[in-house]
């Protein structure tokens, strides 16, 4: 186990041209077009931005979770184990609770703090479920948020991203840049964004810890599962 564990931090099987093709599917297709494109569609299609934000989460998931097996898996033959889906140790969900607890409390302390500066918390998909509360539209946001979000993230952000920079500029640099990242992504949703670069930490650190990226995937969920739950109330 602990072999297997420093193999992955020390050695992966992709180069520069993985990185640079899943990059321009990030910044290039999602964030260029899928984002103000296609999700523009969908709001006036469905005139309900919950409707409109769960789908184009659909796609963004599709989109990358694809590009993750065409560019980095498929052309080396590879499982997706090499991007973190494997099983992890009985161990770690003591690691999941606290770490869930504790990026909950740090969100509501930058939230906090970022409010005292005149910074709001709106959004949209939540504004659209506090207008209709209902059984139905809740559902839709917690499987957005807990379900779709948590999975096909974690799979780009820290399965492939987070070990790909691992593996070239050591523990501290991955777990920043790729938090940076993963913060950068989320715009134009800036009051979000110091409350995404703590959740990209936690996320790194805990896939660092368990080698697997189950365990990210559980306190991402569970913490979206809670927001959304907190703010239906």
């Amino acid at each position: 186990m602990q072999l297997q564990q420093m193999n992955w931090k020390k050695h992966d099987y992709w180069g520069w041209k993985e990185f640079v093709l899943l990059m321009l599917v990030e910044f290039g297709l999602i964030l260029g077009v899928v984002k103000p494109f296609i999700q523009p569609i969908y709001s006036n299609l469905f005139e309900n931005d919950l409707y409109s934000g769960t789908l184009s989460g659909l796609t963004m998931a599709i989109i990358l979770i694809l590009s993750v097996y065409f560019i980095a898996l498929r052309p080396r033959k590879l499982t997706w184990k090499e991007v973190g889906i494997e099983p992890f140790a009985a161990k770690d969900w003591k690691m999941i609770l606290v770490y869930s607890a504790v990026f909950m409390v740090g969100a509501v302390v930058i939230m906090t703090l970022t409010s005292l500066i005149g910074n709001t918390w709106e959004n949209e998909k939540t504004d659209a479920m506090q207008q209709n509360r209902s059984f139905f539209m809740l559902a839709i946001a917690f499987i957005s948020a807990a379900i779709i979000s948590p999975i096909y993230e974690e799979i780009f952000y820290r399965g492939f991203i987070y070990r790909w920079l691992r593996t070239r500029i050591g523990l501290v640099g991955a777990i920043l840049l790729s938090s940076i990242i993963f913060t950068v992504v989320h715009i134009p949703t800036y009051n979000a964004m110091p409350v995404n670069f703590l959740a990209g930490i936690i996320f790194a650190y805990a896939y660092e810890r368990s080698g697997s990226i189950w365990p990210a995937v559980l306190i991402h969920g569970i913490t979206n599962g809670v927001m959304v739950l907190l703010a239906s109330l």
